[in-house]
């Protein structure tokens, strides 16, 4: 019995061994917010970004499980702006709350130290990041490909564009079609194309049937048992033809072909850094994917920094209303410097390789400051501290 109970494990110990209960509290109360707010700002966002693709899908004919489709390409681009933004807001709003509620003064009473609050804090501040990097670095190029090629396809099947039935549709300038009823088989009955391209020759397609058809030669409109009529001298001669079929080519009013040379967003790291193409690429190019590069890299590390602003703009200073008001407010400016300071050297270090360092050491210094403010080394806590020297002395 005794050397059972030798072997017995403490489990006071075990549970110190791991994280204590009041992390795993914080770090559920911190993470809820931030989803929270990430969803919010996503969807306001998300709303702001569809008129630029639905013009593109009303016009081609799409239907809405492809619209919803190409706009879902658009969240992890998103993603990688908003979580950092979402993860500061929502620990600066979760650690206000615990606060208020007197959460903090009843942890420190229990011998919940500072330093074990901001574990829970970093803890959140790591799984943003993580979630942030798989965003920026793949993702986000995964998404903006098939979002490009899609909008290929949908421009090139100017088809699409054609098969709604009794309407008039103009796929393109000078260009009128009308299809008066299509069957389930694809078939067409009563079909008329006017091009008026050129204005002194308008030409009049009508057919009693047709069918679209994708051929080796592209997308095709043929039609049967019709006429073709020209007008020519200002519409004071016409002629018309008869013809059994007639096959009108739709490939002229697709959209612009693929660029070959893919865009920034759409380049995962390794192709930022290391470009595969070895033709049409500039010096002032290259340095814009390396800028892109370090700055996805960099991006993630705000999620420290706005830990650290959160952390001391709670824990340092009086627990007054008035005097946490200013320093959320004063916190939010800070964060808000430190974020727009990020972008702005966006610019300038693509054209200037020398300045790639600012991207890691902007947050690297919001950390530091907001460091330094934690441990009292604010600006004002060292002007006190000189005034009582003085007058001491």
């Amino acid at each position: 019995m005794a050397h059972g109970l030798e072997q017995r494990p403490d489990k006071g110990k075990q549970r110190r061994r791991g994280l204590p209960q009041l992390s795993l509290y914080v770090l559920g109360q911190l993470l809820g917010p931030v989803a929270l707010l990430t969803l919010l700002m996503t969807c306001v966002i998300w709303l702001t970004q569809l008129p630029r693709l639905l013009d593109l899908v009303i016009n081609r004919g799409q239907s809405a499980p492809t619209f919803l489709y190409l706009t879902s390409l658009l969240i992890p681009s998103l993603l990688v702006i908003i979580l950092p933004i979402a993860f500061f807001f929502g620990t600066l709003f979760t650690l206000s709350r615990l606060n208020g509620d007197s959460e903090l003064v009843v942890m420190a009473s229990a011998g919940y130290s500072q330093r074990q609050l901001g574990i829970p804090v970093f803890m959140a501040a790591l799984i943003v990041m993580a979630i942030t990097w798989i965003c920026a670095l793949w993702l986000m190029p995964m998404g903006q490909r098939a979002l490009a090629a899609k909008v290929v396809d949908i421009s090139a099947d100017i088809g699409a564009a054609l098969l709604n039935a009794g309407e008039f549709q103009t796929p393109a300038k000078g260009l009128t079609v009308f299809i008066h009823q299509m069957n389930n088989n694809g078939q067409i009955s009563g079909i008329l194309v006017h091009d008026n391209r050129e204005a002194i020759r308008p030409i009049t397609y009508i057919a009693q049937r047709g069918v679209l058809a994708q051929t080796q030669g592209g997308s095709r409109l043929i039609m049967y048992d019709g006429t073709v009529e020209q007008s020519a001298a200002g519409g004071s001669q016409l002629s018309v033809l008869n013809f059994k079929n007639y096959s009108f080519n739709l490939d002229q009013f697709a959209g612009l072909a693929r660029i070959t040379l893919r865009r920034t967003n759409e380049r995962y790291l390794d192709e930022l850094i290391n470009p595969p193409e070895t033709r049409g690429i500039t010096k002032e190019i290259r340095n814009s994917w390396l800028a892109e590069a370090h700055n996805r890299l960099a991006q993630p590390l705000y999620c420290l920094a706005f830990a650290m602003i959160a952390l001391a703009a709670i824990l340092r200073g009086r627990r007054q209303r008035g005097a946490l008001a200013m320093r959320l407010t004063g916190a939010s400016l800070a964060a808000a410097a430190l974020r727009i300071a990020g972008y702005g050297v966006a610019g300038p270090a693509a054209s200037h390789p020398s300045l790639f360092a600012l991207f890691y050491a902007i947050p690297l210094i919001g950390v530091l400051l907001a460091w330094m403010v934690l441990m009292g080394w604010s600006p004002a806590a060292m002007l006190a501290r000189r005034t009582t020297a003085g007058a001491a002395a």
